[in-house]
């Protein structure tokens, strides 16, 4: 299976990237994947998505107000339209001559530049480098949206893991996550309870 490009760059700075695109509902992107975008200097910046908004379009708000709609516009409208899509992807690392780093990029990515979804086989490579580095991105931010995105991306990750049975990955990262909020009791307890959800914590 070869890349899957997701759209291109609208504005960046070095946290976070927002990203255009159009895409149907069979290959729209999910929350927490883990996604790249290739430099012109070699840089590979890596990112998780954030969120995912549908900016608003008149026409669809002229549709919205008749009842009952034809489902081949609605069809049509998805497949055939430019329908405006925003994602917001944060950083959380970069390769750099096939070192991977978990720290925020040296430099951001330029406008129109691609982003693209990782294969599993990246997943497990930029995942299992270092020791989690590259979570403390998203435990720092601070998008009501950070615990949801975070047990979304452990569940697709894991799933990478899976596929060269590191049944084990999700119990290791949920211990690092752990350790790193001991001191924010209240954040640790919403994190646990969210992660218990997607069945990463068992609360053993």
């Amino acid at each position: 299976m070869g890349e899957i490009q997701i759209g291109r760059l609208l504005s960046a700075n070095s946290r976070e990237f927002l990203v255009g695109c159009h895409v149907s509902q069979a290959n729209l992107p999910e929350l927490g994947a883990l996604t790249r975008v290739d430099l012109e200097n070699g840089l590979a910046v890596y990112g998780i998505i954030m969120d995912i908004s549908i900016a608003e379009d008149g026409f669809v708000r002229q549709l919205a107000t008749v009842e009952p709609i034809d489902e081949a516009i609605v069809r049509d409208h998805r497949l055939n339209r430019n329908v405006p899509l925003e994602i917001r992807v944060l950083s959380v690392g970069y390769r750099s001559e096939k070192q991977i780093c978990h720290l925020l990029p040296p430099q951001p990515p330029l406008g129109l530049d691609r982003l693209v979804l990782c294969l599993p086989s990246e997943v497990v490579e930029f995942t299992s480098s270092g020791r989690f580095g590259y979570l403390r991105h998203l435990l720092q931010e601070p998008s009501p949206l950070m615990i949801e995105v975070l047990a979304a991306h452990l569940q697709r990750a894991q799933w990478a893991h899976d596929q060269i049975n590191q049944v084990d990955w999700s119990r290791r990262a949920v211990q690092e996550i752990i350790t790193w909020l001991r001191d924010d009791y209240p954040t640790l307890i919403r994190v646990l309870h969210c992660l218990a959800d997607a069945r990463l914590f068992d609360g053993g």
